[in-house]
C-alpha cells in the first residue's frame, strides 16, 4: 500500500514529472537518480512539475527540484514549469524562493499522457544522508532565508560524515 508515486515522461528533451501522494526522504535516491538521468541527457530542454496530486513535498524533494531547475536553466536558458494547486504546497515553495527558478502555475494541466512510474530505489543509511545533504545545500544557495532555515542541518549532516 504505497503512499506515493512519481510518473514521467518525455518528448524532445521536455520532461514531465508528476508527484502523487507523499513524496519525502524515502524517495530521495529515486529522485536524486532521476534528476541525474534527466540533466545528462544532451537533448534536456526544460521540466514541467505537476505537484497537483501532492500531499506532501519535503525539503530534500524541493532541493532536488531546485537542482533540476537549475540544470534547465544552465542547459538551455527555459524556466521549467511547476503547477501546485494546493495552497499549502504552493506557499511552501514560494517561501523557498522557487518563484525565481520555476515559473508557477496554479491550474492543473489539462492532459498528461503516456506517463511511465518510476521505480522506487532502494538505498543505504549513508547514501540517503548523503542525498539529504546535497539537497539542501542547493536550497540554502538559492537564498539567506533557506541559508539561515537549513543551516543547523547541513551542519549536523557534515558532523556524522564518515571520514
Amino acid at each position: 500500500m504505497a503512499g506515493y508515486k512519481i510518473l514521467q515522461a518525455e518528448k524532445q528533451g521536455i520532461y514531465v514529472l508528476k508527484f502523487i501522494g507523499e513524496i519525502r526522504l524515502n524517495l530521495c535516491s529515486t529522485l536524486d537518480n532521476l534528476v541525474e538521468s534527466i540533466t545528462q541527457d544532451p537533448q534536456f530542454k526544460t521540466v514541467v512539475v505537476d505537484l497537483t496530486e501532492t500531499e506532501i513535498i519535503d525539503s530534500t524533494t524541493l532541493g532536488l527540484l531546485a537542482k533540476i531547475a537549475m540544470a534547465a536553466q544552465k542547459q538551455s536558458h527555459f524556466l521549467p514549469t511547476l503547477i501546485s494547486t494546493n495552497p499549502d504546497i504552493t506557499r511552501i515553495i514560494t517561501s523557498m524562493g522557487f518563484d525565481k527558478i520555476f515559473i508557477i502555475v496554479r491550474e492543473p494541466a489539462s492532459r498528461i499522457e503516456e506517463l511511465e512510474e518510476i521505480p522506487v530505489l532502494r538505498a543505504s543509511e549513508q547514501q540517503v544522508r548523503d542525498k539529504v545533504l546535497d539537497a539542501h545545500k542547493v536550497l540554502m544557495g538559492m537564498n539567506s532565508r533557506n541559508r539561515e532555515e537549513f543551516k543547523n542541518l547541513v551542519r549536523a549532516l557534515e558532523c556524522e560524515e564518515p571520514g
